[in-house]
């Protein structure tokens, strides 16, 4: 740990220093730029070269009569820097000119020099193609002599104090790195205290706080659900085990019978086929449990009308001699709403519902079923005027290891069948929730979206 807090002391240290030297470079660069300009031809001169060119160049203006002219040398030179050139007579009109742009914009700047002719001034204009600003600045030369030890002094110290000023920052750079490596280390041992450290890590010491919080909660999650899952377990143990008594019992009575009891040994087959049939129900829900939850189910989609194929459903349950005796109503704006689905999944799914709904609330329970779309959203809704369910129940009431309230008066049943409708429902892409009120029945809600 200490080797690698020095790692990381000189690690900041020296991108420090390669900021420094960068921003020095950066200036002596920028300072460079501002003193120089580009000719025509590519290279780089002084800033101040159009203003000597300028006054050099007076040298190749002469006058013939009155008439200004420029030496054959003079013309070379503008023509080899590109430059243009204006005269102006002592009255101020044009005498002569060479290469003048017509128009003077950002992009030249002009300088002026003059020449004489019979002792009178006439001006001359040069047109460079690159653009200077002109700033003059005045010192006290005295000072200036004097003080540039005193200036060389403070630049030595600054950049003393900014080289053991980017060590101590590093330094303390490393201790915070040190402080939240600990941090991170107690968080994967579970041993964290929250940090309410403020200032340059403020925000990630208050991640760090929030990222333990998560994971404490994501432990007792996982310990609630290990609970659950040992409930449920224990439960389906329990429930396999129910059937196999009678069917052991039943088939020793059967095999050590004497003849002429074979009405008796039709009734314990009977039940014997029946707790059979139990387990087998308890088995393909474990097996579609796992299918929807690994994804290894396949579907086998549809284009259907979705309002036919409740009422065909509603029908068959009604016709199942177990709940001949049964209500199921059926409510629908329209005669035909079209979804593509698989038949044989969304039928084990509604009639997990519906069948939940008889078995939950009572003999005199009764279900009715509304279907109609709203704003390309197909609602389906499962109510029943049973005994309900309170909002904590409702809650958990689709979980995979949950079993409500009431259920311990029926053993039977694997506390599947709502989990395996919620997971065949969002297959689909739909949403399914529940709410109701205790003495005052549950409503179903499921949404498919339709175009």
């Amino acid at each position: 740990m200490k080797k690698s807090g020095y790692r990381t002391t000189f690690h900041i240290y020296f991108i420090f220093l390669l900021t420094l030297i960068g921003t020095i470079l950066s200036a002596i660069l920028l300072f460079f730029l501002l003193i120089t300009v580009r000719k025509p031809d590519g290279s780089y001169v002084r800033s101040d070269w159009p203003k000597s060119f300028t006054e050099s160049f007076g040298r190749q203006i002469q006058f013939m009569d009155g008439t200004p002219r420029v030496t054959q040398a003079g013309i070379e030179l503008l023509q080899d820097n590109g430059v243009g050139l204006q005269i102006l007579a002592p009255d101020g009109r044009e005498a002569y000119s060479y290469g003048k742009p017509d128009s003077v914009s950002g992009s030249y700047s002009a300088f002026t020099g003059t020449v004489q002719d019979a002792g009178e001034d006439c001006v001359y204009i040069l047109y460079f193609p690159m653009k200077i600003s002109a700033i003059t600045m005045y010192l006290n030369g005295d000072r200036f002599s004097g003080g540039r030890p005193v200036f060389l002094t403070l630049l030595c110290v600054l950049f003393l104090v900014v080289l053991v000023s980017g060590a101590l920052y590093g330094f303390w750079t490393s201790r915070q790195l040190k402080r939240l490596t600990a941090s991170i280390r107690d968080i994967s041992l579970r041993r964290c205290l929250s940090d309410h450290s403020r200032g340059a890590f403020g925000d990630l010491y208050a991640s760090l706080n929030a990222l333990d919080a998560e994971i404490r909660a994501s432990d007792r999650l996982r310990e609630e659900t290990k609970k659950m899952r040992e409930e449920w377990i224990s439960n389906i143990t329990h429930d396999l085990k129910t059937p196999l008594s009678p069917i052991k019992g039943y088939a020793e009575i059967i095999q050590d019978g004497d003849d002429g009891q074979e009405e008796s040994y039709r009734r314990y087959a009977a039940v014997i086929l029946k707790n059979a049939a139990y387990m087998e129900a308890l088995i393909d829900d474990l097996k579609l449990t796992y299918q929807l939850e690994n994804g290894l189910l396949p579907v086998n989609r549809e284009h259907q009308n979705m309002v036919r194929f409740l009422k065909e459903l509603a029908i068959d349950i009604l016709n199942t001699p177990e709940y001949e005796d049964r209500v199921i109503g059926f409510d629908s704006t329209e005669d035909a709403i079209f979804y593509s689905f698989d038949p044989k999944l969304l039928t084990r799914a509604f009639r997990n519902l519906i069948i939940n709904a008889f078995v939950h609330g009572g003999e005199t329970a009764e279900v009715t079923l509304r279907v109609s779309r709203i704003d390309g959203t197909l609602l389906i809704q499962a109510a029943d005027n049973g005994k309900g369910i309170g909002s904590e129940e409702a809650e958990h009431l689709f979980d995979r290891y949950y079993r409500g309230t009431g259920t311990g008066e029926k053993p039977e049943g694997t506390g599947l069948g709502l989990a395996i409708a919620k997971s065949i429902i969002e297959l689909h892409g739909g949403t399914i929730s529940a709410y109701g009120t205790p003495g005052a029945g549950t409503v179903f809600s499921i949404e498919f979206p339709v175009s």
